[in-house]
């Protein structure tokens, strides 16, 4: 491009036309070729021996939309079935903040020095605006992240209820069949919907936090209702007495709920795990807890109603992938939007035409 400063009219001036952009792509870099799928018969071999690698990759197969990668999950997962179900599972929600991470860390440590393999499946939340997620939860666990038999992977969260990934309860397969006997599930926070994670642990542990304002505030029916264990982080220097005290409230909200179905009376400790205090405490209200449910039976029932909830789960998420992938669905959705938005129609008769069509096919 012509510069018009170059023109004779303006005597004195001169602009150089620059140097030439480089290319975007380093000329000399030479195209990798992609890797092959490996088959589902060597994804299985691999995971069974306990391959981290092999794992890592069935889990990135599990959690991919594509439809051959898809096929393949699913074929590794029915065959490492067999070799699943002999883990503790144990879920980890709590106020962001709370130390949720911190807390996994310590706790991971603990149970690695009593023998056995750990996984950490965190779940990261994803951005309701560009559906990206920082995938950064390992860098908060360094100790654990560098220990040879922990597994810790990040998840998006991808937009699914409860801040628990769609693919975690098929990767807590993979990770027992891979010899992880303690698999812990780190949710996004306390929200509306944690029915899912308690729905693939058999353990339910919530982390608050005291000095954070009204304690009762933590307090609410549905997240208590499922937690099988309550312990308050941070209970270190100026604030063991502001633990203790919200420790005692958390002890009296407890007797207002009815009975849980296990029998179980959820316990409420108080531990510090930035300082590591009181960690051992915890754990032995974890094994405490699974003594008791293996002994009245309640355990294996809890296993065979997560399997059924969620077979009817994975229905509901065909179902929903089947009519949102329906070319035919897809226009009819945009014609009755459009209707919507302009006010034509109202909501629940362009969804009940939307519905007509696709159950007429």
């Amino acid at each position: 491009m012509e510069h018009p400063e170059n023109d004779s009219q303006y005597l004195g001036l001169a602009v150089n036309s620059g140097v030439a952009q480089p290319p975007i792509v380093n000329p000399y870099l030479k195209k990798r070729k992609r890797k092959p799928l490996p088959t589902a018969s060597e994804l299985v071999e691999g995971i069974l021996k306990g391959d981290v690698t092999t794992l890592s990759r069935a889990v990135t197969l599990v959690e991919s939309l594509a439809r051959e990668h898809y096929i393949i999950a699913q074929e590794v997962i029915e065959k490492c079935l067999p070799y699943s179900g002999n883990s503790r599972r144990i879920g980890i929600t709590g106020v962001p903040g709370a130390g949720k991470s911190t807390s996994i860390d310590v706790f991971g440590l603990h149970v690695l020095r009593e023998g056995g393999k750990l996984a950490v499946l965190a779940i990261d939340p994803s951005s309701e605006r560009t559906k990206g997620s920082i995938l950064g939860d390992k860098t908060r666990m360094e100790k654990l992240s560098m220990h040879p038999d922990a597994f810790i992977r990040p998840s998006p969260s991808a937009g699914s209820l409860g801040g628990v990934a769609r693919k975690t309860r098929e990767t807590i397969v993979l990770c027992e069949a891979a010899g992880y006997n303690n698999i812990f599930v780190e949710t996004v926070g306390v929200g509306q919907s944690e029915t899912a994670v308690h729905s693939m642990v058999d353990f339910f542990l919530l982390i608050q936090i005291a000095g954070a304002g009204d304690e009762l505030q933590g307090i609410k029916r549905g997240i208590m209702e499922m937690a099988d264990g309550i312990v308050i982080n941070k209970a270190d220097g100026d604030n063991i007495g502001p633990a203790q005290l919200a420790q005692a409230q958390f002890r009296s909200a407890l007797h207002l709920f009815p009975p849980t179905a296990s029998g179980w009376k959820p316990e409420v400790l108080t531990y510090s795990g930035y300082y590591e205090l009181g960690i051992p405490e915890v754990w032995e209200m974890i094994d405490r807890y699974f003594a008791f449910v293996k002994k009245n039976g309640y355990f294996q029932e809890k296993r065979k109603e997560q399997a059924r909830w969620w077979m009817y789960e994975t229905i509901d998420e065909q179902l929903r992938k089947h009519f949102y992938d329906n070319p035919a669905i897809r226009e009819r959705l945009a014609v009755c939007e459009a209707d919507v938005l302009a006010n034509r129609r109202s909501s629940f008769a362009a969804a009940g035409d939307v519905l007509s069509q696709y159950f007429k096919k």
